[in-house]
C-alpha cells in the first residue's frame, strides 16, 4: 500500500514508522520543512529532539529511503496513494473543547491539492488523532466543499502509551477502525492485513462515529480508575493509621476483576491525552445535555493530586518554603520520554514558586531542554529561579527539600544519593513513592511525605 501520514508529531512518526516497517510504502508529510530535514537524516539525535520514544529511531535507520520517506511536499507524493492518515495536533481550547485549529488548515489544504489529482483511485482520509465525535463527517463537508472525487473518510484511534509506543503499535491489544461502506474497510484492511485475523489483536470494525466515542471513553475511563486510586486509596493511607497502602493495593487487586494497571498512588497523571481528552468529553457532554458529574470529578481529582503533596508539607510537615532552595526529580510526565504536556512537575513548579522558593534545582534524564522552553522566562520572569542540573546528585547539593515528581528507575535508588548530597533537617516529598528504604532515611534524621502515606518524622 501507498500511505500519506499527514503530520510527523508522537502519533504520526511512530505511526509511518511502524507501517514502514511492515513493509508498506509511507510517505510523512509535514509543512515544518526543519522536522522533516531532521528526520530525514535518520541520526538518532536530531529525530530525539522532536520525538523521543525508545525503539523509533531504530526502525527510521532501517527503512529509511527503502520503504519510509520524509516531505514537505504533498503535490509531489500524492499520485497512487491508497490512504492518508491525519495525524494532527487537536489541543484544547480554555473551554475544554478541542481546537481544531491546525487540524482544519491541514484538512483545507490537503482536500484543495487532492482535488487536482489525475490519479481517481478510491482514497481513503483517516483520522488518527484523537477528534470530536462527529469530526469523520466535517473532514467528509470539507472534501465535498473542495469537490475531492472517488474518497471516503474514517476513524483510526490510536492507543499508543508514551515509552511503550513502538511495541504496543508493532503488538496492539486492538486495532479500530470506522467506516462508511465495505470498499473502505477492504483498503484499511489490506493497511492493517498482519492484525486483521490475528488471534491475539481484537480488529474491529465500526462506525466513524462510534470509533471516535471509543478513544474517549477508553482514556476518560483509564483516567478515572487512577484518580479512584488516588481520591480514595491513597487518602485512607493518609489517615488511617497502620493502613499500609501497597497492601491495600495488593488486597484489592488480587480479585481478577480489578486491574493492577492504575492503582499506583501518585501526584497526579500528565501526558497529551488524559487530561485533554476528560475536559473534551465533559465539553461534548454538556452540548448534548449529558450530567458530567463523574467525569468532572475525575479531572478535579486528577489536577488536585499534582500539587497537594506542597500543602501537606506545609501542615504535617511544618515545612517553610518562603526563601528555601527545593530540588525537583522528574519534569517529563512519566519515565522513558521528553515529554512535558500537562506533567505534574509544572503545577510543582508553578506551586513552589508561588511559594516563594528562592531557588528551583531540576533534574530529568530527557527533559530538560524541553523544561527549558516549557520554563521559559518569556513566559514568567519567576522561572529565572529555576537551574537546570545533569545528575540527581547536582540538583540535591544545596537544597533544603526534595519533590520527586516522576516514575524514572534511577529514582528508586535515590536514598543513598540523598544521604550523599545533604544533610538532615531535609524534607523528602515523593509523588511517585518511589524510594524504597524511606524508614531508614526517617530514622537517620529525615522527614519524608509521600503519595498514600502519613508524614513520617524523625523521633
Amino acid at each position: 500500500m501507498k500511505i500519506i501520514v499527514a503530520g510527523t508529531g508522537y502519533v504520526g512518526l511512530v505511526h509511518a514508522a511502524v507501517c514502514s516497517e511492515y513493509g508498506h510504502e509511507v510517505y510523512a508529510y509535514d509543512i515544518d520543512a526543519d522536522k522533516i530535514k531532521a528526520f530525514s537524516t535518520g541520526q538518532t539525535e536530531k529525530i530525539e529532539k522532536y520525538v523521543n520514544e525508545p525503539g523509533l529511531t531504530n526502525i527510521i535507520k532501517e527503512t529509511l529511503g527503502k520503504y519510509l520517506f520524509f516531505t514537505p511536499d504533498l503535490n509531489s507524493i500524492l499520485e497512487g496513494t491508497d490512504a492518508i492518515f491525519m495525524c494532527l495536533p487537536t489541543p484544547p481550547n480554555l473551554d475544554g473543547s478541542t481546537n481544531l485549529t491546525y487540524y482544519n488548515a491541514a484538512a483545507e489544504n490537503i482536500a484543495m491539492t487532492v482535488a487536482k489529482r489525475k490519479d481517481k483511485r478510491r482514497l481513503v482520509f483517516v483520522n488518527k488523532s484523537t477528534v470530536p465525535i462527529g469530526t469523520a463527517r466535517h473532514l467528509q463537508e470539507i472534501m465535498d466543499t473542495h469537490s475531492v472525487e472517488n474518497f471516503g473518510v474514517a476513524s483510526n484511534p490510536e492507543f499508543l502509551a508514551e515509552g511503550t509506543a513502538v511495541a504496543q503499535a508493532r503488538s496492539p491489544d486492538r486495532v479500530v477502525v470506522g467506516c462508511d461502506n465495505e470498499e473502505d474497510f477492504k483498503i484499511l484492511r489490506r493497511v492493517y492485513s498482519q492484525f486483521v485475523n490475528h488471534v491475539r489483536v481484537k480488529y474491529i470494525e465500526t462506525t466513524p462515529e462510534s470509533a471516535e466515542a471509543i478513544k474517549y471513553v477508553a482514556n476518560t475511563l483509564l483516567l478515572t480508575y487512577i484518580s479512584f486510586w488516588n481520591g480514595v486509596g491513597a487518602k485512607i493511607g493518609e489517615k488511617y493509621p497502620n493502613v499500609k497502602i501497597d497492601d491495600l493495593r495488593l488486597g484489592v487487586t488480587a480479585d481478577d476483576r480489578i486491574s493492577t494497571w492504575g492503582s499506583s498512588v501518585s501526584n497526579g497523571a500528565g501526558g497529551s491525552c488524559f487530561g485533554k481528552d476528560i475536559a473534551s468529553l465533559i465539553y461534548q457532554m454538556r452540548r448534548v445535555n449529558v450530567s458530567t458529574k463523574m467525569l468532572e470529578a475525575s479531572y478535579e481529582v486528577n489536577e488536585f493530586q499534582k500539587v497537594y503533596l506542597i500543602d501537606r508539607a506545609i501542615t504535617e510537615a511544618g515545612f517553610q518554603f518562603n526563601n528555601k532552595t527545593i530540588a525537583v526529580l522528574g519534569l517529563a510526565f512519566k519515565k522513558h520520554t521528553n515529554d512535558m504536556r500537562d506533567a505534574s512537575s509544572i503545577k510543582v513548579i508553578e506551586s513552589l514558586l508561588g511559594k516563594g522558593v528562592a531557588k528551583i534545582k531540576a533534574y530529568d534524564p530527557l527533559a530538560i531542554e524541553t523544561a527549558a522552553t516549557e520554563f521559559s522566562i518569556s513566559k514568567n520572569i519567576l522561572f529565572e529561579k529555576i537551574d537546570y542540573f545533569h545528575t540527581a546528585k547536582e540538583a540535591l547539593e544545596g537544597s533544603h527539600a526534595l519533590f520527586v515528581s516522576s516514575d524514572c528507575e534511577e529514582f528508586r535508588g535515590l536514598s543513598r544519593t540523598i544521604e550523599e548530597s545533604v544533610k538532615p533537617p531535609y524534607l523528602v516529598m515523593d509523588g511517585r513513592r518511589m524510594i524504597a528504604d524511606f524508614e531508614e532515611m526517617v530514622a537517620k534524621g529525615f522527614s519524608y511525605l509521600a503519595v498514600g502515606a502519613m508524614a513520617m518524622k524523625p523521633e
